[in-house]
């Protein structure tokens, strides 16, 4: 057996058994190019047609294994010594959170999303606080490396941390079907609707529509209540709080013209939750169709109340299109039809879809609760019998209705419509000891907090006295988000959900015809058949 000697680098053979932060390392790097520019000789053995043995080739061979392994102890130690010294001085910048990343492209966004469909959004977030941190995890949705934030702390850190280390974000197929007219992104237009909207949600402009809303509210349900033996609680809910936002923001009051928003509505919502696949037929096409189709209806109505305004048929006060069209920016410049078009589009989803979802389910515990229902038939009574024939509600009755409300906040906590939300990192920082990268996606769950025993004792129970007093910890209770991007529509949706509440009490008992319905969340709690009931109206 004769010996040839083939030519390998220590560099790679050692790295690969190291740290990948260590290998990354610029210094370390550094120093295993340019100070151990060493090599192995090891032996290949070939057999010889005669089998005959050279042994001071064989001496030769087994000394210089001898050396190499010396040389391999000393250069390990080295790196072991590089190791504490690294691990020492930095002992978080290189930590990410514990969890995994799943399945390659699609991550755990399959996991994620199908609890939802089961009806249990929280088994995502919980399983994942047991098994790797009840602070912070790491995961992979939506095509994105992400990290969620957990409990009352992650909470707060990124509500306090908007636009400092953090700044919202959503996927960008949310931009195919809200697309911005000026060229700017749904991100930077949400900016400046939120710069807009307290003028419109401030305190005299509420007051104001309490008595709207009772209004409609009445026709609401004279024409899908009454006179019914069964109704489907959820389509009625979304017919009641679409038709207030088309009459508050826009002044459409007529039913029909409201039914004809209804279902390109319905299609752009089912768009946004939709796989971002923009093929004929598919429900993000049928989205991106929806939008441009309400955008040009509303372009419509905007050129209409331009002319009203000029030749005084429209009040500058009259809902936030008016507000739009007069109010200029810090230079000067008035929006264009398209941009207020985009606004007013937006507006419309944002100021529905959750409220329904509210509705539908304070509709679903009334029903399963009877004491719960007569606490708030009570409170809503004598408020009813406060007021003269034909009298609307006003701001002071709605302030009455404090059992009532903490009972709808017990439905958030139980069945948020908003089950959380993205942010974007916009710096690299730490927190809880682990390394959050710049351009990571940040989670935030309201049932990290809502259905957390450490946060609601017995949080499977439905108890409106923890609402009372002080309420809640802060940054336990997050329905609404909260910090800068707080929703600026809460006092909006207490509004609509309390008439909405007035009203039907005041009118019904009501009990399910399906009492094991499923729950889906897609991405909002909804009944899978959309809430079926009984109807028993009061008799005078």
């Amino acid at each position: 057996m004769r010996f040839s000697h083939t030519k390998t680098s220590i560099f790679p053979l050692l790295t690969s058994s190291l740290p990948h932060n260590i290998t990354n390392s610029p210094k370390t790097v550094t120093l295993l190019t340019h100070s151990l520019p060493l090599y192995i000789h090891f032996p290949n053995f070939e057999t010889s047609h005669n089998k005959q043995e050279l042994p001071n080739k064989s001496r030769k061979g087994n000394m210089e294994v001898f050396y190499a392994s010396l040389l391999c102890l000393f250069v390990s130690f080295i790196f072991f010594s590089l190791h504490l010294i690294f691990y020492k001085t930095k002992p978080a910048s290189g930590a990410l959170p514990p969890g995994r990343t799943g399945w390659p492209v699609i991550g755990e966004s399959l996991e994620f999303l199908s609890t939802g469909w089961k009806g249990h959004p929280e088994k995502f977030i919980f399983d994942r606080m047991v098994r790797y941190s009840s602070y912070v995890f790491k995961t992979h949705l939506l095509g994105e490396q992400a990290a969620v934030f957990c409990g009352a702390a992650g909470n707060k850190f990124l509500f306090s941390n908007e636009n400092k280390l953090v700044q919202a974000w959503w996927p960008s197929s949310v931009d195919k079907i809200f697309p911005s007219s000026t060229q700017t992104s749904s991100k930077e237009e949400a900016i400046k609707m939120r710069k807009m909207l307290p003028n419109f949600l401030k305190p005299e402009a509420l007051h104001r529509y309490v008595g709207i809303m009772d209004h409609i509210a009445r026709r609401h349900f004279a024409d899908g209540w009454e006179n019914k033996e069964e109704v489907v609680v959820f389509p009625l809910a979304k017919n009641y709080t679409f038709w207030l936002a088309c009459r508050l923001f826009v002044s459409i009051e007529d039913p029909q013209q409201v039914d004809k928003f209804a279902e390109p509505f319905n299609l752009l919502a089912s768009g946004l939750i939709s796989i971002p696949i923009d093929l004929p037929g598919t429900p993000f096409n049928k989205g991106i169709k929806a939008s441009n189709y309400i955008r040009k209806e509303l372009v419509s109505i905007i050129k209409q109340r331009k002319v009203d305004l000029a030749e005084g048929k429209a009040s500058p006060t009259q809902d936030i299109l008016s507000h739009m069209l007069l109010t200029s920016d810090e230079n000067g410049k008035f929006m264009h039809e398209l941009d207020i078009a985009d606004k007013i589009l937006g507006l419309l989803i944002g100021g529905h879809d959750t409220a329904s979802s509210a509705c539908t389910f304070i509709v679903k515990y009334l029903a399963e609760l009877p004491e719960i229902y007569d606490g708030v038939y009570k409170e809503q009574m004598e408020i009813a019998k406060s007021k003269g024939p034909g009298e609307l509600l006003n701001w002071d009755d709605l302030q009455k209705m404090k059992y009532s409300w903490n009972v709808a906040c017990e439905v958030l906590r139980l069945a948020p419509p908003l089950q959380g939300a993205f942010r974007e990192a916009i710096a690299d920082f730490s927190y809880n000891g682990f390394s959050i990268p710049k351009g990571w996606k940040l989670y935030w769950s309201a049932n990290s907090t809502h259905k957390n025993p450490e946060c609601f004792p017995e949080p499977q129970k439905f108890d409106p006295s923890r609402f009372e007093g002080s309420g809640p910890a802060p940054y336990t209770f997050v329905p609404f988000g909260g910090g800068p991007r707080m929703c600026p529509g809460k006092e909006y949706a207490r509004l609509e959900i309390l008439v909405f509440m007035h009203h039907l009490v005041k009118r019904f008992r009501w009990e399910k015809t399906m009492p094991d319905e499923k729950i889906v969340v897609d991405p909002m709690p909804i009944p899978a058949k959309g809430l079926p009931v009984r109807l028993y109206p009061h008799t005078p």
